[in-house]
């Protein structure tokens, strides 16, 4: 068995697998003629989620149109997980009973590189058939500005040159964006699909900078400029299901079955990837009800609402900021230094489970409000009691753990804001221990020694050297002051705030010296604040 159109006309072969139930090539035909959705960012989230919500909408005959994707940063992607399978994907749902549900996904119509495919982008920006344009490039892929807020440089760049002649993500974008105004196009709307809080907003911002930026050395006249500005939408969006990496077990599953080509690799820019995804059943998609040329009806599909900007920014910040997200980097941080290769496995260890719980229950919940369609202590207590448990679901601590400095301010950040403007007078950052365990975790993860005191391999974080310097020089067993942590703590850039200002970076501290007093002293912290006792 290959994963190609030919061998999916042998249907004996594939027995077991959810097969398209259309046209393919008809639909293809249709989608190169009158593209309505085009997706920027080609990795495993998009073909475990948005991929499948387009197949669920050509099976339902609720579409013509499947989806076209493009890969702005790691292009081997392109090669390796679509054109060498004609775009096919083997999308596998992990049950925690252990049963697999394996669906072949024939949605992804076209699959192109921005650096090689800008004739054709232009080409689908300019059809007036163009609905949405979707993104999951990550919390990274929005960073602008370095530490300074001084533009990078290769944004200045894009800047200078203008239109046409762009080298970052954003710039070549914004000139889709413009051609398809000066081939006389309508409004469309950019959609982040991005797991960050605010993800519309900080679309909207990347794409002023570079309109702001055109506009001063001339590029733009008032009219170009207020398109980019102002009549593209930026909807918001909360998006949630688990998609890890390819998982071996997997792997040899689908090999069993006869399928070939289906081995995991690691691209020169270090994404796993496979031509298959492995994820969880439970998804949710909540969007910002604001398009301004229409969009497909994704609401007929199964976990994908469309609804009021409040529901939105409601439910991306109960996720966000309370209900999963603060629990992923708690099991991200202190699973890598206790050394669990799991996140299951670590729902088996009382501490952390006491910990990402009463974090969540006792100090985040108190300040999520409600948003109406998604209830939030159920959605706590499925990702506790589900998701995070379920042992078919190979999520690791180690890709959790990954990016933190670029992710503390949003899933701690907003909480702890909650708590410096409360008026009422029991909700004090000061009283706070959990989220101040979790800060402390991450200043004692960065030290790079596990709690055997053994060194460990840190996940990847960009801002590392910076952090760092601001941190200081610290070894296992040593106690730090208030002084030395200073410049790090009351980085707002890493945390939101001035951790000092609103009441926690004492805790923090202290906490830290505790987790750092040598080897098994994160075990005994965890006993002493998340045991049975406690």
């Amino acid at each position: 068995m290959k994963l190609t159109k030919d061998s999916l006309k042998h249907n004996v072969s594939w027995k077991g697998y959810r097969l398209p139930q259309y046209d393919i090539e008809a639909v293809r035909k249709n989608t190169h003629e009158n593209p309505t959705w085009l997706h920027f960012g080609a990795g495993s989230l998009f073909r475990a989620f948005p991929a499948v919500i387009a197949q669920r909408l050509l099976t339902a005959g609720l579409a013509k149109s499947g989806i076209i994707c493009c890969e702005a940063y790691d292009e081997e992607l392109i090669d390796r997980c679509y054109r060498v399978c004609d775009h096919l994907s083997v999308v596998v749902t992990l049950y925690s009973n252990g049963s697999i549900n394996k669906e072949v996904v024939a949605s992804v119509t076209e699959s192109l590189k921005m650096s090689q495919d800008l004739d054709r982008l232009n080409e689908i920006f300019a059809a007036p058939s163009l609905q949405m344009v979707s993104l999951t490039i990550t919390e990274k892929g929005y960073v602008m500005r370095d530490d300074e807020y001084n533009f990078l440089p290769e944004i200045t760049r894009d800047f200078a040159r203008g239109p046409g002649a762009c080298e970052s993500f954003f710039g070549k974008l914004a000139t889709l964006c413009l051609n398809r105004q000066r081939a006389g196009g309508s409004p469309i709307a950019l959609v982040s699909l991005d797991n960050c809080q605010n993800n519309g907003e900080r679309l909207r911002y990347s794409m002023r900078d570079i309109a702001d930026g055109w506009k001063q050395h001339g590029f733009l006249t008032e009219e170009e400029y207020n398109y980019l500005t102002c009549q593209i939408s930026y909807p918001l969006s909360m998006i949630d299901k688990i998609t890890p990496h390819p998982d071996e077990r997997i792997t040899r599953a689908l090999e069993a079955d006869g399928l070939e080509g289906v081995r995991a690799f690691t691209t020169a820019k270090g994404t796993c990837a496979a031509t298959f995804v492995n994820t969880e059943r439970p998804q949710y998609l909540l969007i910002e009800n604001a398009f301004p040329n229409g969009h497909p009806p994704l609401e007929q599909t199964p976990g994908v609402i469309i609804t009021s900007r409040a529901i939105v920014e409601k439910s991306a910040r109960m996720k966000a900021c309370t209900c999963m997200n603060p629990m992923d980097t708690a099991l991200g941080l202190f699973g890598c230094m206790l050394g669990y290769t799991s996140i299951s496995s670590e729902m088996k260890d009382p501490e952390l489970v006491a910990l990402i719980t009463r974090m969540s229950e006792r100090e985040a919940m108190p300040m999520v409000a409600d948003p109406g369609v998604i209830d939030p202590f159920e959605f706590l207590h499925e990702v506790l009691a589900q998701r995070y448990p379920n042992p078919y679901l190979p999520d690791t601590p180690q890709r959790t753990a990954e990016d933190t400095s670029l992710k503390l301010p949003i899933r701690f950040g907003v909480t702890l804001n909650a708590y410096y403007n409360s008026s009422v007078p029991m909700h004090r950052a000061s009283r706070l221990l959990y989220i101040p365990l979790v800060l402390a975790g991450w200043l004692r993860y960065l030290i790079g020694v596990d709690d055997k005191g053994e060194p460990f391999t840190l996940s990847a974080e960009p801002n590392l050297a910076d952090i760092r310097a601001l941190m200081g020089p610290v070894k296992l067993g040593e106690q730090i002051s208030e002084q030395q942590l200073y410049p790090l703590l009351s980085s707002r850039l890493y945390f939101g705030h001035n951790l000092f200002e609103i009441g926690v970076g004492e805790t923090v501290v202290k906490l830290f010296n505790e987790l750092n007093a040598g080897p098994h002293a994160i075990r005994a912290t965890l006993k002493k604040y998340c045991g049975e006792e406690a």
